[in-house]
């Protein structure tokens, strides 16, 4: 029962009682009938049965006798006092649970009134339509709801986007270094100029980082919307991407090939948490190695959500998407995609941390090799799979291990995607090649045999 159903309750029952207490009021109001003297009382007393006998004759001391009438006016003044006294306290009852529900209402409204200029304060800007639902999302997602930062805020953090707070540049803004008090250390990205794409990506991005908690998934603080700009706060990832790493100047050096294939483990428990573990299943729909964030740890998790879709989305209406090194052939050529499209560009970063190379390769002004096409002939031809292996690892790692590891990569790049793996299953034959202290259940006694170095690329 709510508040105001017992404030109805209440009224009723006060009325009723104001009514009862007025007819008892006019009844007092009307004449007495006289009482007959005491002989007339004495011969009605002999006509009337004892049994109805109103008048009581108690014994008295010889020589006197006195008889006395008792009448029903000190009860009615009883229960009249009793009237007056529920009467009033249902009264008082009824007055404080009005001013209280006044008290909520008012003080309900102050507080929407007080989010309101908050919200449009931190944003920059008036509510419009994708403001209301992002404020509805953080409402209704307590658990893992995000902060709206303000603009002001996001100036001094990153020192007014200066230079040597850029950090990378990635598909459609600029990342920026954030250091918004001593404990809290963040990455912004900043995208200017949003068009209707970026507006879409932006939402979505927010959306589903909103919902998916996962250690080998990106983890948002928050955003802003100031003006044409939009802002998005991640956690800090001091190892940048997994691309940097690989085709930058480092050019792979701080790789081994144990955090190597740490660093596959971690994207494939990302992948099957998106696609077993999510509700719904979700297909990211650009894997690829720049989406890829390393921690100081080398722990890596999969980030940008903007193309990120549920599964079973129909495809039809879906805009191609994604980077063209990583699109699965059965999605570039027919629109289909499932979660067989995310285990194709799954197996295209394992050939990047199986060799080194870049997913396309520019032979010449006109001509590029894919690294699935220039890699296929070697992965299954075991004399010249060591030769493609990346200088830096080739001499870490165990022979079984790196057959392995090929084998795996040559089903989830199948053209057909019947013939590729689950992600779990992929995940399963990974992680034994995986040290315990790294996340994996390869006990490492002793340092393994190294293979035969064959000749560089």
């Amino acid at each position: 029962m709510n508040l105001l159903s017992c404030f109805s309750l209440l009224l009723i029952m006060w009325v009723l009682s104001n009514t009862l207490f007025s007819a008892i009021i006019d009844a007092r109001s009307e004449p007495l009938i006289p009482v007959p003297s005491i002989s007339e009382q004495f011969f009605v007393a002999e006509r009337i049965p004892s049994s109805q006998f109103p008048i009581k004759m108690e014994a008295e001391p010889p020589g006197e006798s006195e008889i006395r009438v008792v009448h029903h006016h000190d009860l009615n003044e009883k229960i009249l006092i009793a009237l007056i006294v529920a009467s009033s306290l249902l009264g008082g009852i009824l007055l404080f649970l009005l001013f209280f529900w006044i008290y909520r209402q008012k003080k309900l409204k102050n507080s929407n009134k007080k989010s309101r200029k908050s919200l449009e304060a931190a944003k920059g800007i008036s509510m419009n339509p994708i403001m209301v639902k992002f404020d509805s999302l953080r409402m209704a997602n307590s658990k893992g709801s995000l902060a709206i930062f303000d603009y002001p805020s996001l100036v001094a953090a990153t020192n007014n986007f200066q230079e040597s707070n850029h950090l990378a540049e990635g598909g459609c803004g600029h990342i920026y270094k954030a250091h918004f008090d001593e404990k809290l250390l963040a990455a912004v990205k900043r995208i200017d100029g949003v068009t209707q794409d970026m507006e879409r990506e932006f939402e979505n991005e927010v959306n589903w980082l909103s919902k998916i908690k996962h250690q080998n998934i990106i983890k948002l603080f928050g955003y802003c919307i100031y003006g044409d700009s939009r802002f998005l706060v991640y956690e800090m990832m001091e190892k940048a991407s997994l691309e940097t790493q690989l085709h930058g100047p480092t050019q792979g050096s701080a790789l081994t090939w144990h955090l190597r294939m740490k660093i596959a483990v971690d994207v494939a428990r990302g992948l099957e948490y998106l696609h077993e573990h999510s509700h719904p299943p979700v297909v990211h729909r650009d894997v690829k190695s720049s989406n890829i964030l390393l921690d100081s740890n080398f722990n890596a998790k999969l980030s940008d959500f903007g193309l990120a879709v549920t599964s079973g989305t129909e495809s039809n209406n879906l805009k191609l998407s994604g980077t063209m090194d990583y699109v699965a052939p059965e999605y570039l050529l027919d629109g289909k995609l499932t979660d067989k499209s995310d285990v194709y560009a799954f197996g295209v970063v394992l050939l990047e941390l199986l060799t080194g190379r870049k997913p396309l390769e520019n032979l010449a002004p006109a001509q590029c090799l894919s690294i699935v096409t220039w890699a296929m002939p070697q992965l299954t031809d075991r004399s010249k799979l060591p030769m493609i292996v990346d200088p830096v690892i080739r001499n870490m790692m165990d022979l079984k291990h790196l057959y392995q590891v090929a084998a795996v990569a040559v089903l989830c790049v199948q053209t057909e995607p019947s013939y590729r793996p689950l992600i779990t299953d992929i995940l399963h034959s990974l992680i034994p090649l995986v040290p315990n202290e790294l996340g994996g259940s390869l006990r490492v006694k002793e340092p393994t045999k190294p293979v035969c170095p064959g000749p560089s690329n």
